[in-house]
């Protein structure tokens, strides 16, 4: 079986475990966060009517690079003044079978501090 293979099914394995206790609400919703090779993606979630209520990339924010920790503090940052539009302040961090480690970290840590609880 090939090696790529593998590591996406357990990433799918972790994700899946995951999403049974991290579920958004309207008053609280959920941070997914997808890294790529070359991107990274967060979308702020209210699963209870299945609308995406706020969404930041590298790909948006026009940066030279996104595959680094720069970009993804650029887009946590970006992340975090949409969801202060939308209204929101609190949400629920899914991390998404990722390790909370490098890019992941850095756009939850600018999220966090540009305003974002969780």
């Amino acid at each position: 079986m090939n090696s790529t293979k593998i590591r996406q099914d357990r990433r799918d394995r972790r994700r899946i475990g995951i999403r049974k206790r991290v579920i958004g609400t309207p008053q609280r919703p959920r941070l997914a966060v997808y890294r790529s090779l070359k991107q990274i993606y967060g979308q702020i979630i209210d699963d209870l009517s299945g609308r995406t209520l706020a969404s930041a990339s590298s790909r948006q924010a026009k940066l030279p690079t996104g595959g680094n920790c720069a970009a993804a503090a650029e887009v946590g940052k970006l992340l975090a003044q949409r969801a202060a539009e939308a209204g929101i302040q609190q949400v629920c961090f899914d991390r998404s079978g990722f390790r909370y480690h490098g890019r992941v970290k850095a756009l939850a840590d600018a999220a966090r501090k540009a305003g974002l609880q969780f």
